[in-house]
């Protein structure tokens, strides 16, 4: 029986080298990719969210893994979907579907964003 995965794009701490690389070390890595210039990572602390931005938009850094059902549910679990963070569709040319966690909170005033984790500059 086969099993399906999903595609989860990864911007902030669940990244290979992240303090919550364990939670998803267990799943297969893909590759590093680049989403399409329409979103913004945004500093929310001690970790990033997600935000779409079409007109102002980068190109956000990240990774990709396939993740099975299991690991899914889990992460979802520990991204406190849907209060903290929502899963949704993300671009990431040349994959698709692809799913990402998008804050689902309002962003603190004056919160730096950019386009990887961690920001970079001041």
């Amino acid at each position: 029986m086969a099993t399906t995965k999903t595609l989860l794009f990864v911007y902030g701490t669940l990244k290979r080298g992240g303090r919550n690389y364990p939670r998803i070390a267990h799943q297969e890595f893909i590759a590093e990719v680049v989403t399409a210039a329409r979103y913004r990572v945004i500093d929310l602390g001690p970790y990033p969210g997600l935000i779409c931005d079409a007109i102002n938009g980068f190109a956000v850094h990240g990774e990709l893994f396939a993740v099975d059902a299991r690991g899914l549910a889990e992460l979802d679990e520990f991204e406190d979907v849907p209060n903290l963070f929502v899963r949704d569709r993300v671009e990431i040319p040349g994959y698709e579907p692809v799913w990402a966690y998008y804050t689902n909170v309002p962003a603190p005033a004056g919160a730096r964003t950019g386009d990887r984790w961690p920001l970079t500059g001041g």
